[in-house]
């Protein structure tokens, strides 16, 4: 496995939740033909559901569907996609073997079928993910920031090690850049500078680990604070909330 796995980081902060949902109600859908039920085509739309009245082409008809989250917006990667993530299966033969197998399970019904077709629906989001990566970007953001070799591997450094007190001539070295060739292809890629995308990534870390019910001073000293003062502070300027209060919150109930 490759070191600068662009994915794996992102994975292992964020769960992925995907289970089968009735009609309409997902956002995660494979179309097939209507006859021959063989798929076609998936789509997935992450942060809303796809309309499967507009998007029925000529004799198609919905096979399965499902709705999946990871993480939310609170995912950067999640909130970097277009509105509709689109994939054609034809000539993709691990894609539709794949789908076989969760069609298979979903016609059966057998005893946890709804564990194997949320792990089978996972997988499916995965490949979606991968072939939007590999796809590019006409916009700034994350996902074109990771469709470039030397820039994505900066940002798999700091979601891999966000606690690190990371300066840009670090890394730029991780890129394999110049200083300066860095800091401004960076930007172009992803419409901020290195050190504000490293503070939302943090932000977004610290959040999730006090919505947990971690104290604020962990939480600050993993994510590279000085002291818990200065992550309230970071916090407040981010979300306008107080990591106190959250936190008060979430332990109560």
């Amino acid at each position: 496995m490759s070191r600068f796995d662009r994915l794996s980081a992102l994975m292992s902060r964020f769960e992925m939740s995907v289970a089968v949902a009735p009609p309409g109600r997902g956002n995660l859908i494979v179309f097939g033909d209507r006859q021959s039920r063989a798929p076609s085509r998936i789509d997935f739309r992450p942060r809303g559901r796809t309309s499967t009245r507009a998007r029925l082409e000529n004799n198609e008809t919905v096979l399965i569907e499902g709705l999946a989250d990871w993480g939310g917006d609170a995912n950067p990667l999640m909130a970097a996609l277009p509105e509709r993530v689109s994939l054609a299966i034809a000539g993709n033969d691990d894609t539709v073997l794949l789908l076989r197998v969760l069609l298979s399970e979903a016609d059966a019904a057998r005893c946890g079928v709804a564990s194997v077709l949320s792990r089978l629906c996972e997988v499916l989001v995965i490949r979606l993910l991968r072939s939007e990566i590999e796809r590019g970007a006409a916009e700034p953001g994350l996902l074109a920031g990771l469709t470039d070799p030397r820039i994505s591997r900066a940002i798999v450094a700091l979601h891999e090690d966000p606690g690190r007190a990371w300066r840009n001539d670090d890394l730029a070295r991780v890129a394999g850049l110049s200083l300066s060739r860095f800091c401004e292809t960076f930007r172009a890629y992803l419409n901020e500078t290195p050190q504000a995308y490293l503070r939302r990534w943090r932000m977004a870390l610290a959040r999730q680990d006090i919505e947990r019910g971690e104290r604020v001073q962990t939480v600050a000293r993993r994510y590279g604070y000085t002291s818990p003062e200065a992550l309230t502070r970071a916090f407040r300027r981010q979300f306008a909330e107080n990591p106190l209060a959250v936190r008060r919150g979430v332990v109560a109930v």
